[in-house]
């Protein structure tokens, strides 16, 4: 039986092109189009698709807007889709319930677009897999929580370089459903000077900032975007840069550590990768090094565990019930690399209390 979705995009040129890209696989139908929000309510409550695409900017009523009352009122698995002039509305739409996000093709359109079919019929075929009651849950508290002003993107300074280096490194991989299950792992946690973080979720180039801006204003941690060349620092949170690989790389003192943009070529599809980080974090810090693998499409992160093993470091999973997408933690798991599979509300306990040995 193949896959409906509704396509909604106040483009007529843009929603054609989103038919065709899904169409030109046999397990997608495309049951509708809508060229703004109330239409695709209607169409939503009539039709009942497995799948909705949705734009963000829409004149009259925005995809936000839309995304709000089809998540409390009938929820259904929705793909944002969105452009770069507000990463941030890509952030807001995940935290009220969009199960994944991708960015619209600019340029020649048409051709971006056949660039990007794979990525986009993957994210279209997962999102019927996703935890429906979750997403609901999580947009119910983040309508409930008092608005948080965004500051500027650059905000957040690098750390000092007179910083020691951690004695642990923490390396954590997500992807579908990882924003909000990074909001809530790192909300409350406080590794102190024991261990510093860095983060690889799966985002393209200009999204990776605002998420590093998000968590950075609703976490305990300093999080900033990782920049070629600063220190790795205890008490710091740094997020894969979208676009490069993270690795970390010996700096110039002795035990000292700094982040590294590495442009080698993706693993597979991923750039970043937390396999290559991972791999990279655990040849440094040896059995000081901590993986965590979340939510998330895929197997990224297995092989990032096990290199973790082999040096001698631990390993955590998250379990299906708190998983968004039960894909990269399973993999993880089924092969025997996860120390310990645990739900996404004990994970930062755990962190905290393997950082603090001696």
């Amino acid at each position: 039986m193949r896959l409906r979705v509704l396509v909604v995009d106040d483009s007529k040129l843009m929603r054609r092109l989103i038919r065709d890209t899904l169409t030109s696989d046999p397990g997608i139908e495309v049951i509708e189009e809508a060229p703004d929000g109330p239409t695709a309510i209607q169409l939503i409550h009539k039709l009942r698709p497995d799948v909705v695409t949705l734009d963000v900017e829409m004149p009259g009523m925005t995809g936000l807007e839309v995304l709000g009352y089809v998540m409390s009122e009938i929820p259904t698995p929705v793909i944002i889709l969105t452009g770069l002039r507000d990463p941030g509305l890509a952030m807001r739409a995940l935290s009220l319930g969009a199960v994944d996000f991708m960015r619209k093709p600019s340029g020649t359109i048409s051709v971006d677009m056949y660039k990007v079919r794979d990525e986009l019929i993957q994210k279209v075929k997962a999102a019927p897999l996703a935890n429906l009651r979750q997403l609901r849950e999580q947009a119910e508290e983040e309508a409930a929580a008092p608005e948080v002003k965004p500051t500027a993107l650059e905000v957040v300074a690098a750390p000092a370089a007179e910083a020691g280096a951690p004695r642990w490194a923490v390396v954590i991989g997500a992807s579908t459903g990882g924003p909000p299950a990074l909001e809530r792992l790192l909300g409350g946690m406080s590794v102190g000077p024991s261990a510093g973080l860095v983060i690889v979720q799966h985002m393209p180039a200009g999204f990776t900032r605002s998420l590093a801006q998000r968590l950075n204003e609703r976490t305990t941690l300093h999080v900033t975007e990782a920049e070629e060349g600063i220190p790795f620092s205890p008490g710091w949170a740094y997020i894969a840069a979208g676009g490069h690989h993270l690795v970390l790389q010996p700096g110039s003192e002795s035990g000292k550590f700094t982040m590294h943009l590495d442009d080698a070529p993706p693993r597979g599809t991923l750039r970043p990768a937390a396999d290559v980080t991972m791999a990279a974090v655990a040849a440094l810090y040896g059995e000081r090094t901590l993986g965590v693998v979340l939510t998330g499409i895929g197997n990224d992160g297995t092989e990032g565990l096990r290199a973790i093993r082999q040096a001698g470091g631990r390993t955590i999973a998250q379990d299906r019930a708190t998983s968004l997408i039960y894909g990269m933690p399973r993999s993880a798991a089924e092969q025997g690399l996860a120390d310990d599979v645990l739900p996404l509300e004990q994970i930062a306990p755990a962190i905290e209390r393997i950082v603090a040995e001696e």
